[in-house]
């Protein structure tokens, strides 16, 4: 879905302000259930050390990239880690292990053919019978993409990821506004929380984002690009949970973009959207980029005629994202 414009400010006075008064009441509604399900479950015990990488609002705080930089951290320490994802909009029996030559994103979506990357991935919606597949396979810690509101498996970590710029939107719970339950709710459930930046000299407003008294570690990290964009005219197109911030760090690298297209979060793109944006691309006489998320969405005869733009996590301090990792470890042998 795109997000409604109503989703991005508490102001009373903007735009949209009496559509979200209007249904603030489902919303409370949305919440209660939510907390209903998380405490009438009763967790399943975890073979291994579970970190769950999750936030409180829907899409596009960089979940899946701190996860890839968590798994990476993970090898240095040591450790055979495994990816766990619920496999969303996937066709796949699950569980099931991801084989990136084998899988599409049509068969187990596209943030577990990402994570495939780093290590072994795997698809559970429940994550249960995931995490004890992984193990089985080899795994002794298992890094899970999202989940901070699935209580079906327990979690040795919960950390949140929140976006430092848009924050919690509305600061509204679904769908009045961006959030999948209450800020200090969500926040209670952390054992950190993880800012996402634009850049690395960019200050968060710890107040706004209800972070200046938690007594759990708050780290910050950006995205990076692992490669230059290419160059020349770019004609950008993203289909993520905000893909401004696509089109905005491409322009921060010095790219020459021509033009930009957004899309919902994990949208399937047709023949007609490929159509459009090669007739796009070719009026502006430039090159299709698009997210590697996105891009392992795209049928793979289009996948070589567009570039895949790769980025990556970055830690103000990484030694504080390894002890992270060891002291999952040693609360799960304790």
């Amino acid at each position: 879905m795109r997000p409604p414009a109503f989703w991005e400010t508490e102001a009373p006075r903007s735009s949209g302000a009496l559509t979200r008064a209007l249904i603030s009441p489902l919303g409370w509604i949305y919440a209660a259930m939510t907390a209903r399900r998380i405490a009438n479950t009763v967790p399943a015990k975890a073979p291994a050390p579970v970190i769950c990488v999750g936030n409180i609002t829907l899409g596009g705080t960089g979940k899946t990239p701190v996860a890839l930089a968590l798994l990476e951290a993970a090898r240095r320490l040591g450790r055979t880690p495994a990816a766990l994802s619920r496999g969303w909009k996937g066709t796949l029996p699950t569980p099931a292990k991801v084989e990136p030559d084998l899988h599409t994103a049509r068969d187990v979506g596209d943030e577990p053919l990402l994570l495939a990357r780093a290590a072994p991935a795997y698809i559970d919606p429940g994550r249960v019978q995931g995490a004890h597949l992984a193990v089985e396979q080899g795994a002794d810690l298992i890094i899970m993409d999202d989940g901070h509101q699935n209580p079906k498996l327990e979690k040795t970590l919960s950390i949140v990821v929140v976006d430092a710029v848009s924050g919690w939107g509305a600061n509204k719970v679904f769908p009045a506004g961006p959030l999948r339950e209450p800020v200090k709710t969500g926040l209670a459930r952390a054992d950190a929380v993880i800012v996402m930046m634009p850049s690395p000299d960019f200050q968060p407003n710890y107040r706004k984002l209800q972070l200046e008294d938690l007594n759990i570690p708050v780290l910050t990290a950006w995205l990076e690009p692992s490669a230059p964009a290419p160059e020349g005219p770019l004609l950008a197109f993203a289909g993520i949970g905000r893909p401004q911030k696509f089109f905005d760090a491409l322009k921060a690298d010095g790219a020459e973009l021509a033009d930009a297209v957004s899309f919902p979060d994990h949208h399937g793109f047709s023949a007609g959207d490929i159509a459009r944006l090669k007739d796009l691309a070719e009026a502006h006489h430039a090159q299709l980029i698009t997210t590697e998320k996105d891009w392992v969405r795209l049928p793979q005869d289009v996948q070589t005629q567009v570039a895949a733009w790769p980025v990556r996590a970055t830690f103000a301090e990484p030694s504080r994202v390894e002890a992270l990792i060891e002291r999952a470890v040693e609360r799960f042998e304790a």
